[in-house]
């Protein structure tokens, strides 16, 4: 038969594969080619140990066999396989073994550190030597513990090389070498471990955008057109993984409520398959998934392998054996040494010829892992002294075999000719699909303008899916527009206006600049996504850019029209259309400048921590530059060049001009001089006093004089426009450029992080490595048969348990937008001391919520039914008597191990026990959990820190140390580990059942021998109903017993845990089994065991004595314990307060340059009001800091101690409070010595002494109105929403930016009064200006003539001696040019500003005292309002 090349394309989904292969049965190259591939996908399905019904799933019987009847061969390319090849690949990383976490005083021992960076350690190779060739069609496992190099060798076979140190070695794809291949890089991909979307987009959406963005420009030919085509191909993803219902709910994410994290997992999964790659690489990819998805999704992966020529390679964890029956070659790793590679079938044979025996039904893909580990391998008799002991040993013995030699043949796979076929048909597909405006090399396939709208699109469901920020944002901006606008209510058209007006023209910039600050945050929540999405070649990260400013046009558009609208109306500005178009076009050009250099600033950086930093001290630097509180001509040369780079400062100057230009302003009130009396109102003898470029005599002045002293002028306003249009393009240019330099390498390496504190006592290997075979040996006795060798002293310490749990009827109910759902059914149950129980059932069939119920854990819904312990209703100190283990470790990252252990044994065992004793428990724990090497190690956040199953292991310890007198709840305790960790945390659990304890775990894929560690078994279908509970039996065999009397027999061979929760997920039969359940004998046995272990237990003494405490010690204790773990994350976590005396220390030496030795003319009292002001603005920056530290602190509290009942909420707030108390002393002093003696205010003691003293006071105020707003707000986006509106209304009515005696009457009487801002100003001002004396510059006399005949002292006596007590006239004598001055000292100045005498500075440094105290105890009050409590069984 002719050989004709393959057809492809995915059109409508990935049927036309299967017809394709059907219609040429030699096309697809695999190993098979000598039977009909076409045969072998079923061949392949049935191979599997289950009765055909499952075998053909849900994804080969109808989805693709209804596609291979209907579609002809309408695919346009040729074919797109490409397989990959691998030789002599090496790669090395900088170790990362364990690095030193510095803490606040060690950072700067200087000469330790030089020390210490001398020994740089050398590179550490992860991966070494690994040679392999996947061809088209094939599949292979890749098998190795954590840390063994998996997921590397998965990253260089998809070309992600990022964050590597060095790469040694060939790797090609079909013909391709590693730089061409870059250019395909959406076609060679790989799904990592971590699931990364927008939380609150809905799976649909979600879905949507990727399927856009993958059309390609040649449909298949069946296809009608582009959308008809996408809307086949993505309902085909969604069904292909079997969550078409999930299409309008919200993915969600730790924090956003969404689906399950098992379909959250298959999200993934789709998005992957969306890009129709030609080489996969899948990490770890059915993490979290049930045993019956998991095979559902390898089968699914088989054919499309098979039908595709695509290449796959897989990681698994915990891979069963149907699942490992399906691979074509295995390859196993461990410690980076190729161990094993090579055809499926002959990896067992090939490790038992070694000397190792696999039990029987044990899953092989863990026992080829476990080869290398003493604790686990068995070795069998005949081979005791000659087994290879280490990896080293078993690479030797894999290298002699003739294994290794057959594989080695097929290295040269690229010069072949099938290779070099394939991948020329492969680059011509790629041309058929990428739309012809695309380049050449681009790796996208929709063109450019496509990618642009569907972002736009993507842009616009992320606001929407998250309404109420948006609605926040745009309420809040009416909100202070309305405030502002009453604040400049009605600002005169004189003199008397001039800062009024000005004021408002600067909020109006100012306001908008600071809601554009929030980009910052959002350019690092969308981070990951785009790398993920770029390494998909989904889009160029361009489009993204674009998209995000075109997306901003409407709304930003809303914003400040409201904003101009309510804001230029009620100052009552120019009232001319002209005019005011002319403003409200210039702000909303600035807001978007603006938005444009947030954004630039957000993506120029790889941490937050850093842009942020950035972000708060450009904004100082902008706003005290913008020419309001500075005018230009007062600005020193040093720094002037930030008022031409200052986008801000155009924008106001065009506003300024705007508002200004063909205006005359009559001077009034007391910048006329002189005033008031009736013998003064000659316009001949009066002058303007401070009013810039009044000339002198004169009594008005006109607009362009006025713009003129301030360097402004009415030509500049339209070049403004040009200048700001041309900034935007450079922050949008620099933007783009920046976001494409992203580094993209997803997650770094696990590294251990030790505190500089505990480094003396950590032990040497986790420091060095020693050699291997040492550490593993000095694991080995301590585990070796179930840890007998621990049993004598450690067991017998552990807590025994002697109570009865129990619960009947149990219905949860709650209210969704459709009704009520009810999520548990009437489920029934106990738990006995000693028992293990597991509770078991698809994913989504309640097993978390029952757990949740059974913990008092649920604050919502409606729970109905008994929940008994020793038959009486639950005790106050149940919450702490129960340990639970929730799914997701929730640490604080800061602690050690140990210090975590610790923690929660003294805070939760009873307070009858002696400190030393609850400290010896944890020892016990610690041996128990063999946390030995790490319980000096920091735990950190994932990915610097402990790993997944680390985490785990402590998760489970924080539980065991606080004694659970009750039970052990433990939600998935195996998921995300592999098999050798799952099977030792079941074992420990094995354990503490053995010594008394009741164990209750949800478990998602147990293995044969993990399932046979337990003694009895819920199991629930979807909806929260019981299908079986009672005696899982030896081997099984109970159970067996129960679902072949009803039909449905387990199959020799298989898995007793993964056949039930098919049969019962309906996989295999539409069976109902809550009513088969019902109705069986079992059920009414049960029911009779429950009546009888109530009933008895109510008549004996209860085994837990309550003693009547919701905590286990005193509120003083708790206190103690949680101020010191405050203290020392504070301590250690340099990067915040590194940040925060950078903030100080930058902001204040800046602001004291700025206004460098100010000077004793009029124009100077206002730069000592402004110098002062802007000490205020430390606070939006700190604050910008400490609320995500507050929020994740509060959210360890809420999501784990709380609901444990560690301690009460009033010790964590004050263990909150006291730690930042000594930094911000550090605070206040580095900005007063920075700023005060910059700035040449006055060096007296009693009067430095008591501005230091109101500085330090006003740290204590920020900081607690800071903490309050955290304390109360949902999340942390939200608290940065609420700031800028707490902040700006201080702000505004402190009496700086509009004088007392010109606030509005409705205003000035209470928020005047109320304002902490105000009396700091007050305080402030008083002290450091109330005796400066005050001599005008020439130009700012009032100078006019007396009536003839007269001297000056003549002609004003009365003045002087009335209403112009404060004014100096400098030369009395004369008869012509009299020369008067405003003010005489700062005295005279501060009478204006409503602060008259000197005692107003203590008065004003009092209530600052009283402020602080409220302060905090508003942060007491909002966190005890937020704290709810968890509802009872009714």
């Amino acid at each position: 038969m002719l050989r004709r090349s393959s057809s492809y394309g995915i059109a409508s989904g990935t049927g036309e594969e299967l017809v394709r292969t059907l219609s040429h049965p030699f096309s697809g190259k695999s190993h098979h080619s000598d039977h009909h591939d076409a045969d072998r996908i079923w061949d392949d399905a049935e191979a599997s140990d289950e009765d055909d019904d499952s075998a053909k799933t849900k994804v080969e019987e109808w989805k693709l066999a209804s596609f291979v009847k209907e579609l002809p061969l309408n695919d346009q390319a040729e074919g797109r396989k490409l397989g990959v090849t691998w030789q002599g690949l090496t790669v090395k990383v900088v170790p990362s073994d364990a690095l030193i976490q510095e803490n606040v005083l060690s950072q700067f021992n200087i000469p330790q550190q030089i020390k210490e960076g001398r020994h740089k350690p050398g590179l550490r190779a992860i991966l070494d030597g690994s040679s392999g060739c996947v061809k088209p069609g094939e599949m292979l496992l890749v098998l190795g513990r954590p840390g063994s190099g998996c997921t590397t060798l998965l990253k260089m076979l998809a070309n992600k090389r990022k964050g590597y140190a060095e790469v040694e070695g060939d790797v090609h794809w079909g013909t391709l070498n590693a730089k061409e291949a870059l250019q395909h890089r959406g076609s060679i991909v790989i799904n990592t471990e971590e699931e990364l979307f927008f939380p609150t987009l809905t799976v649909g959406k979600t879905m949507d955008f990727a399927t856009r963005l993958n059309i390609p420009h040649h449909l298949p030919k069946d296809a009608a057109n582009a959308e008809e085509y996408r809307l086949k191909f993505k309902s085909f993803l969604m069904d292909s993984m079997g969550i078409s219902h999930t299409e309008d709910t919200k993915v969600g994410d730790a924090y956003v409520r969404g689906v399950s994290g098992g379909e959250r997992k298959r999200v993934s999964i789709i998005e992957t398959l969306a890009t129709r790659a030609s080489v996969v690489g899948w990490d770890n990819s059915t993490r979290g998934l049930d045993a019956s998805t998991a095979l559902e999704y390898t089968k699914a992966l088989r054919c499309l392998t098979d039908e595709l020529g695509v290449a796959t390679i897989v990681t698994l964890y915990q891979a069963g054996n149907a699942i490992y029956d399906l691979f074509d070659k295995v390859l196993v790793l461990d410690e980076g040494k190729q161990v094993y590679y090579g055809p499926r079938e002959e990896a067992r044979p090939f490790m038992e010829a070694q000397g190792f025996v696999c039990g029987d039904g044990a899953n092989v893909a863990d026992f080829l892992t476990g080869v290398t580990v003493p604790s686990e391998r068995e070795i069998h008799p005949d081979f005791e002294s000659r087994f290879p002991r280490n990896a080293g040993e078993l690479e030797l013995a894999y290298r002699q075999s003739n294994i290794k030699a057959t594989m080695d043949q097929q290295l040269d796979y690229p010069a072949t000719e099938e290779a070099k076929r394939n991948t020329r048909s492969f680059c011509e597909a790629m041309q058929l699909d990428r739309s012809p405006r695309l380049p050449k090399s681009s790796p996208m396939t929709v063109s450019f303008t496509d990618q642009i709208k569907a972002c736009i699109t993507r842009q616009y469901q992320i606001i929407w899916g998250d309404k109420a920020t948006f609605i926040i944002k745009q309420g809040s901006t009416i909100v202070q527009a309305l405030i502002a606008g009453s604040l400049f209510y009605n600002a005169p058209a004189n003199s008397a206006g001039l800062f009024v007006k000005g004021g408002a023209l600067f909020m109006g910039l100012l306001y908008n600049a600071l809601m554009a600050m929030s980009e910052v945050t959002d350019s690092f929540a969308g981070r990951p996504i785009l790398a993920k999405h770029k390494n998909f070649a989904f889009y160029n990260p361009a489009a993204f850019c674009i998209a995000q400013i075109a997306a901003d046009v409407p709304i930003l558009f809303f914003q400040v029209t409201t904003f101009i609208v309510i804001l230029y109306w009620m100052t009552f500005l120019k009232a001319t259309a002209a005019a005011f178009f002319t403003c409200w076009f210039i702000v909303y050009l600035t807001t978007f400048t603006m938005t444009a250099f947030f954004r630039m600033i957000g993506a120029a950086f790889p941490t937050f921590d850093a842009a942020s930093k950035v972000s708060g001290f450009s904004l100082t630097a902008l706003i005290l530059y913008i020419g309001y509180q500075i005018a230009k001509p007062a600005m020193h040369p040093w720094f002037v060049w930030i008022y031409w780079i200052d986008p801000l400062s155009y924008g106001f100057e065009a506003v300024m001009a705007n508002e200004f230009k063909e205006t005359n302003i009559p001077c009034v009130f007391n910048n006329l001089i002189p005033n008031y009396l009736p013998e003064y109102l000659d316009p001949a003898h009066q002058s303007c006093a401070g009013v810039g470029g009044a000339a002198p005599g004169a009594t008005s002045v006109s607009g362009e004089e006025y713009l003129a002293s301030l360097s402004y002028s009415p030509s500049h306003i339209w070049r403004n426009v040009g200048i700001l249009f041309a900034w935007w393009f450079l922050y949008i240019g620099l933007t783009i450029f920046f976001t494409l330099r992203w580094d993209d390498s997803a997650g770094s390496s696990g590294t251990v992080l030790i505190p500089r504190e505990t480094a003396k006592k950590t032990p040497a290997h986790l420091n060095a490595p020693a050699d291997e075979e040492a550490q593993v040996t000095e694991k080995a006795p301590r585990s070796a048969d179930g840890g007998d060798a621990s049993q004598g002293n450690g067991e017998g310490s552990l807590m025994r348990n002697t109570s009865v749990f129990t619960w009947r009827n149990l219905t949860y109910v709650v209210k969704t937008p459709t009704g009520d759902r009810t999520l548990l059914d009437n489920v029934h149950g106990y738990v006995k001391p000693g028992m293990l129980g597991a509770l078991m059932g698809s994913s989504g069939a309640g097993k978390t919520t029952l757990l949740d119920v059974l913990a008092q854990r649920k604050t919502e819904g409606t729970i109905h039914g008994e929940i008994l312990v020793d038959g009486r209703p639950l005790p106050v100190s149940f919450q702490r008597s129960a340990g639970y283990c929730e799914q997701l470790d929730v640490h604080e990252p800061f602690a050690t191990v140990r210090e975590a252990l610790e923690f929660s044994a003294l805070l939760r065992q009873s307070r009858d026990t002696p400190r030393a004793e609850k400290l010896a428990y944890v020892n016990t724990i610690i041996d128990l959990l063999e946390l030995h090497d790490l319980e000096h190690t920091l735990i950190g956040r994932l990915g610097a820190g402990l790993s997944v199953e680390q985490r785990k292991r402590v998760t489970i310890g924080v539980e065991l140390v606080s004694k659970p007198s009750i039970l052990i709840f433990l939600d998935e305790p195996t998921s995300g580990l592999d098999g050798q960790a799952a099977y030792n945390t079941v074992r420990f659990l094995r354990k503490l059942a053995d010594v008394g304890q009741a164990v209750l775990v949800t478990i998602h894929q147990p293995s044969a021998q993990l399932f046979a560690q337990f003694d009895t078994l819920l199991l629930l279908a979807k909806g929260g109903k019981t299908v079986y509970f009672g005696d899982i039996g030896d081997n099984a065999a109970t159970i067996k017993e129960y679902f072949g009397r009803h039909g449905m027999p387990c199959p020799p061979g298989a898995n007793p845990a993964e056949h039930m929760i098919d049969v019962v997920s309906g996989h295999k039969s539409d069976h109902d089994w809550n009513k088969t359940w019902l109705e069986s004998p079992e059920a009414a046995r049960m029911h009779r065991d429950l009546e009888n272990i109530i009933t008895d237990a109510a008549s004996k003494e209860p085994g837990t004595k309550d003693d009547g405490n919701e905590f286990a010690t005193t509120i003083w204790t708790q206190t103690k314990i949680v101020t010191r773990r405050a203290n020392i994350s504070l301590y250690r976590n340099i990067d915040y307060v590194d940040n925060k005396l950078a903030l100080h220390i930058g902001v204040a030496l800046f602001v004291g340059f700025s206004f460098w030795n100010i000077g004793n003319s009029v124009h100077d009292q206002q730069l000592i009001l402004f110098a002062l002001f802007n000490y205020i603005f430390v606070a939006p920056g700190v604050i910008a800091q400490l609320q995500p530290l507050f929020i994740e602190r509060r959210d360890i509290y809420e999501t784990r101690e709380r609901k444990s009942k560690m301690y009460h909420w009033s010790p964590f707030v004050t263990g909150l409070i006291v730690s930042e108390l000594p930094y911000l002393v550090i605070c206040a002093i580095l900005y007063f010595v920075c700023f005060y003696y910059t700035s040449g205010l006055p060096s007296e003691s009693n009067k430095a002494g008591a501005i230091f003293f109101v500085m330090l006071a006003y740290q204590f105020i920020y900081t607690s109105i800071g903490q309050f707003i955290a304390a109360y707000s949902p999340n942390a986006i939200f608290a940065s929403l609420v700031n800028p509106l707490i902040i700006g209304t201080l702000v505004s009515f402190c009496g700086v930016l509009v004088p007392y005696s010109q606030i509005q009457p409705f205003w000035r009487f209470w928020i005047y009064y109320l304002n902490p801002f105000n009396y700091l100003m007050g305080s402030l001002l008083v002290f450091s200006n109330y005796d400066w004396k005050v001599e005008c510059d020439e130009t700012e006399f009032a100078r006019f003539d007396p009536p003839s005949g007269q001297t000056c002292a003549k002609y004003l006596e009365a003045w002087l001696q009335g209403p112009g007590s404060t004014n100096n006239l400098v030369n009395p004598d004369a008869t012509s040019q009299c020369k008067v001055c405003q003010y005489t000292v700062g005295k005279d100045y501060l009478t204006t500003i409503n602060l008259g005498e000197y005692v107003y500075g203590w008065r004003d440094a009092g209530v600052c005292v009283i402020f602080v105290f409220s302060g905090y105890a508003l942060v007491y009050l909002l966190m005890k309002l937020r704290t709810k409590s968890s509802k009872k069984a009714e």
